[in-house]
């Protein structure tokens, strides 16, 4: 079987969750298929900047293809393209404009995939909300099986978006939560999907030891391993976490993995590491009284699994409707949704040991049983061997764009609007695929 993995960035040195997701699933993919790496010269997921050279070169054994950003983003021009299709009545023609903006628009890229259409058996689509997934989808949509790695955010209501959700060959969600929004805002039940999630190496250990030895960590340790940002609710992180120093002197200290995009507060319980080495993330995790997951826009949390992986429970923004979802399914941590109830569990898990030692074993449990890669490599090879029994649909089920007057036609609604007006997917999800 020939595959390809179409991804915005590819690389050892970058670490973006969906980007780690597409790497090791290319790497585990390559023990029963042909598989080809397709993405664009770009390091940098703000700007798409060409910093790596185009053409053809070798990652672990897998052949990479890189092509050319023809535009870096023009951040005002994308904010106010935001604007349009999020808070507004719109057209067509505003989301594809908005989809060129956020980028990485490589129109090489998408070529080529169209060019490997009849030599391949499927292509793998990361990242549904950008340029080379959309275009890319479009391209080869009888191949096409896209890994959305959707979020409950504005895109997820564009028009165009959900197209492409009912046109593909099949999905392949992260998460039930995923899946039941994905069909509630865009009416793809028909199309072949399965919650797959993303595999770990549930035998990862780190060394606590190390780790405080290494940074000076002394006492008990809140872990935060991610890009330090507002959107990755870093800054409600740092309010909450502050709060409570104030009124518990013997508060842990908040240790901090990953590049900032934000300021961090100067505080002398608040370690920022900035990046590390793999090795240092695990043993930090290791040493971690329980990792803290402050996100409220989540399709799955690999940092979460691996927590898990190591035993250790997990403190998740419990508006996140797929971090509550996790922890509700793993009984493996605890969620928040005001400064109170994170104060609250934070202080249950730092003074009831044998309740954070039981979390963090229910979620090693749980980890081993969904999250082993032979089990993400059964559910992966299953549903491609079982569209390969089928005919391929017709090109045509993915809907052609309207023409020229269509799509200026502005009788679209806000997506932001939309997306708010959308049931939860917590309940829904547990219901029809846990």
């Amino acid at each position: 079987m020939k595959l390809l993995v179409v991804v915005q960035r590819y690389g050892a040195a970058i670490n973006g969750g969906a980007e780690l997701h597409a790497r090791h699933l290319a790497e585990h993919l390559a023990r029963f298929a042909d598989v080809r790496v397709l993405t664009t010269c770009a390091k940098d997921y703000i700007t798409w900047r060409n910093e790596l050279p185009p053409g053809e070169t070798e990652l672990d054994g897998i052949p990479v293809e890189r092509f050319p950003v023809a535009q870096e983003r023009e951040m005002l021009d994308f904010a106010r393209r935001s604007r349009t299709v999020f808070g507004a009545e719109h057209s067509v023609a505003d989301e594809l404009a908005w989809m060129d903006s956020q980028g990485p628009t490589s129109p090489a890229l998408v070529n080529r995939v169209r060019a490997l259409r009849h030599t391949c058996d499927f292509a793998l689509f990361f990242c549904a909300r950008y340029y080379q997934a959309f275009y890319g989808c479009r391209a080869v949509p009888e191949k096409a099986v896209l890994v959305p790695t959707a979020e409950r955010e504005p895109s997820m209501g564009l028009a165009v978006v959900g197209q492409v959700f009912r046109g593909v060959r099949a999905v392949m969600y992260n998460s039930p939560e995923e899946r039941a929004m994905v069909e509630d805002l865009t009416g793809n039940q028909s199309v072949p999907g399965t919650v797959v999630g993303v595999g770990i190496d549930v035998d990862r250990r780190g060394d606590p030891a190390r780790f405080r030895a290494r940074y000076g960590v002394t006492g008990p340790c809140l872990v935060y391993v991610g890009r330090v940002d507002r959107n990755k609710g870093c800054a409600e992180l740092f309010e909450y976490f502050l709060s409570l120093v104030r009124t518990m002197p013997a508060a842990p200290t908040l240790v901090l993995i990953g590049a900032a995009v934000m300021p961090v507060p100067d505080h002398p319980r608040i370690r920022h590491l900035g990046f590390v080495s793999d090795e240092e993330k695990f043993d930090a995790i290791a040493a971690a009284t329980a990792l803290v997951m402050p996100s409220p826009f989540e399709s799955l949390s690999m940092v979460v699994l691996e927590a898990w992986a190591q035993a250790r429970p997990v403190l998740v923004n419990g508006r996140c409707e797929v971090l509550r979802g996790q922890c509700l399914r793993a009984n493996g941590g605890l969620f928040y949704d005001t400064r109170e109830e994170f104060a609250a569990a934070l202080r249950l898990l730092l003074e009831d040991t044998p309740l954070a030692t039981a979390l963090g074993r229910n979620g090693q449990q749980y980890c081993r049983r969904e999250y082993a890669w032979p089990v993400i490599e059964r559910k992966y090879q299953s549903m491609l061997e079982a569209l390969s029994r089928e005919p391929a649909p017709s090109p045509a089920r993915m809907a052609p764009l309207p023409g020229w007057f269509a799509r200026r036609r502005r009788n679209l609604p806000a997506a932001a609007t939309r997306v708010a007006a959308a049931a939860t997917s917590l309940e829904a999800g547990q219901e029809r695929y846990s």
